[in-house]
Parts: structure tokens; sequence; C-alpha cells
């Protein structure tokens, strides 16, 4: 069962932040055609019998390294768009897998150095009305997006679809031909439902997916103030309790 609240404390952070104005878009993919692009030992996580790929764009606010304070100039506040699946390990934890991350300040793709696949890029996102919308463009490789939402009323009893496919706690990379892990850790996420107005992406086709099979299942927040991310570590591939 995916827990609405963090699975564990992140006591010694090594950046805090926000996430801010946060689109869930997600689409069921057969398991095989998503298992293809994850590396061994991880397996992908199925919802209903299928996989899931999460396309969300959001606002990272307040980005700084864990002992400063949010209010110190200088601060980075900046648009971020990943496109990630579910996985689980081989002793049944779940987490993330990112097939993308987009960003839009310039100093996040260093984080390619611990096997973040990071993409600088020019992003946006603004609110007019009762929509909001998110654009952006890689520098290299010419893959975009633009998206439109209409977040609707608040889910005040999230149902395990709600939260399965949402509330994630920790995130896999490889580098050095090993498998890391980074625990994140916040508040619940405060869920809305949404309405696409406008959906335009070539991220999936670019991450080796084909194009996005029925319409999407789509969460609207308002978002998160109070992200701990913990240091990247190792681990070792157990098997699953019998």
């Amino acid at each position: 069962m995916v827990a609405h609240e963090a699975e564990q404390r992140v006591r010694l952070p090594a950046l805090r932040a926000g996430r801010l104005t946060q689109t869930f878009v997600h689409w069921s993919y057969p398991a095989r055609t998503v298992q293809a692009l994850l590396p061994e030992p991880l397996v992908v996580d199925e919802f209903r019998g299928t996989a899931w790929v999460g396309f969300t764009p959001f606002v990272m606010a307040d980005v700084r390294p864990a002992p400063l304070p949010a209010s110190l100039p200088g601060v980075p506040t900046f648009a971020e768009t990943n496109l990630r699946t579910c996985v689980r390990r081989p002793d049944g934890r779940e987490g993330l897998w990112f097939l993308s991350l987009e960003v839009a300040f310039p100093l996040m793709p260093a984080a390619r150095a611990i096997g973040a696949p990071y993409h600088s890029g020019t992003l946006g996102v603004s609110g007019g009305g009762d929509t909001v919308s998110y654009a952006g463009r890689r520098r290299t490789g010419g893959a975009s997006y633009r998206l439109v939402v209409r977040p609707g009323a608040p889910i005040g009893r999230p149902t395990r679809r709600d939260v399965w496919p949402t509330s994630r706690w920790r995130a896999s990379t490889r580098r050095l031909g090993m498998l890391w892990e980074t625990p994140v850790e916040h508040e619940p996420w405060p869920l809305a439902a949404a309405t696409v107005e406008v959906l335009e992406e070539t991220l999936t086709a670019a991450a080796g997916l084909p194009a996005p099979p029925g319409e999407p299942v789509v969460h609207f927040s308002r978002g998160v103030r109070h992200v701990r991310l913990g240091a990247s570590r190792p681990f070792a591939p157990r098997a699953a309790p019998v």
C-alpha cells in the first residue's frame, strides 16, 4: 500500500525546497513497454494490471542546502518538469524512476553526475483566469511540451487511485554501475481534480515510449512547502521477503 504521508523521516536533509503549482498527468502503459526502459534489478510497479507513466510539471521553489533559510537572497525558484514511472526494488520497496527531468535553472543539470537525467531548457508556468499553463523546450534535442489544465474541486478523501501515483517517497538513479536511492519527505499533497484543456508533448517519444494510449488521469496540487531531500546512497539488491 502506498502511503499518503512520507514513509520515512529525512532527519538530515541535503536539500530543502518547495514544490508548487504541480500537475500530475498519468498514462497507463503495458508493463513490458515500461520495463524495457528500466535498469536491473528494478521492476515496474503496476496498478490495476498496468504500468503508469507520469508527466509532472511544477515550480521548484526556494531550493537551498539544508542549513540555509528560504529567505536568503539568491535562493533560486524555477520551473521543472519530470517524466517518471513507479518502480519496486527486489526487496519490495517502492519508488520512482525518472525517464527525464526538464529544468530551467542552469546549475541543476550538474545533478547528472549522480545519475539523474536532467535536461536544461526554457520552461514556464503561468496562471490566467481559472486555468494553469505550462510550456517547455529542451536546449538540445528539441523535446517540448505545452499543457493547459483547469483545476477542479479539492479531493477531501483521496482514494488509493489518487495516492498511488502521486505519493512516492524515494527515487532511484544509476551511476558508477550501481543503483542509488534518494529519500524525500514532505507534507501530504493537497490534491484536486483537474481537466486538460491543451496537451501537446514529445517527451514520451524522446524517452523511447510509444504515443500515450488513451486518456490520462489528471490531478492538480497547489503544492507542498516543506520538501526535505536526503543524500543519495547506494543500495545492494536484496531478495523480496517471503
